[in-house]
């Protein structure tokens, strides 16, 4: 089995967390079943447009935050 899939971080979305240490960003999956595809996920640590990180699955997707009224 792969160790992981990567990903291109494409835009980051908004922050959110207690502390606004988790990042919403859309990523572009690179390799495995569903490359090509662009998912929402959620990711802790700094983070900025172009970086390549490593997925651990691309199934899940994280539900896109809006803000309150």
């Amino acid at each position: 089995m792969a160790e992981g899939f990567p990903a291109e971080i494409v835009e980051v979305k908004a922050k959110t967390g207690v502390y606004g240490e988790i990042y919403q960003v859309l990523c572009k999956v690179l390799a495995g079943p569903d490359s090509g595809r662009v998912i929402i996920r959620n990711i802790k640590g700094p983070v900025k447009k172009g970086m390549v990180i490593v997925l651990l699955e691309t199934e899940r997707e994280a539900k896109e935050i809006r803000p309150r009224r």
